[in-house]
């Protein structure tokens, strides 16, 4: 991995969206070529020779990162969307949120047997959707690589979540404690 710095250009918005949250803004990294560059660089040449043959981003700022990672590896880019937003028949999978449920599809045609996908996303907070997008992998009969993210809430331990489930690598450009 490069040594950017990443943690710099991420902001901190206090009581965003509520009263007591920290909101960690991420858009900086997208608007500086220089740093959108690398973690697309750092991402893709992490799991380079992991025989990826697809990436799958979940709406809409997994989208940001797993296009360009796909690119960079020369793969396929599947995007998870919310529901009614695809056209063909879909994989559905349901997960919680900290208020309520939330859903992501896939084209039931996306993804196949023979096919080793890495996860991407901007941020893991609790690991709820990136469980969800590896269940709709699995749902398609292809297998998880590993999952990638940008920024990781360590404090609300998604890891631990995560790996009740899966025991692929977690690669991450920032940790926030």
């Amino acid at each position: 991995m490069s040594d950017f710095d990443y943690e710099s250009h991420v902001i901190s918005i206090p009581d965003y969206p509520e009263p007591g949250v920290i909101f960690k803004d991420i858009t900086p990294l997208f608007d500086d070529p220089v740093c959108l560059v690398n973690l697309v660089d750092d991402i893709s040449n992490h799991f380079m020779d992991q025989n990826i043959t697809k990436v799958v981003g979940a709406e809409a700022r997994g989208f940001l990162v797993g296009a360009p990672v796909a690119y960079k590896l020369g793969v396929g880019f599947v995007p998870a969307r919310k529901p009614g937003k695809l056209p063909r028949e879909t994989f559905s999978q349901t997960y919680s949120l900290e208020y309520g449920t939330d859903e992501l599809d896939i084209h039931k045609d996306a993804l196949g047997a023979d096919d080793r996908v890495l996860i991407v996303d901007d941020l893991v907070a609790t690991g709820g959707t990136a469980i969800a997008t590896a269940k709709l992998v699995e749902q398609s009969g292809a297998r998880v690589a590993g999952f990638s993210f940008i920024l990781e809430l360590c404090y609300l331990n998604p890891r631990e979540m995560m790996a009740q489930d899966y025991d692929e690598e977690v690669f991450t450009l920032i940790k926030v404690k």
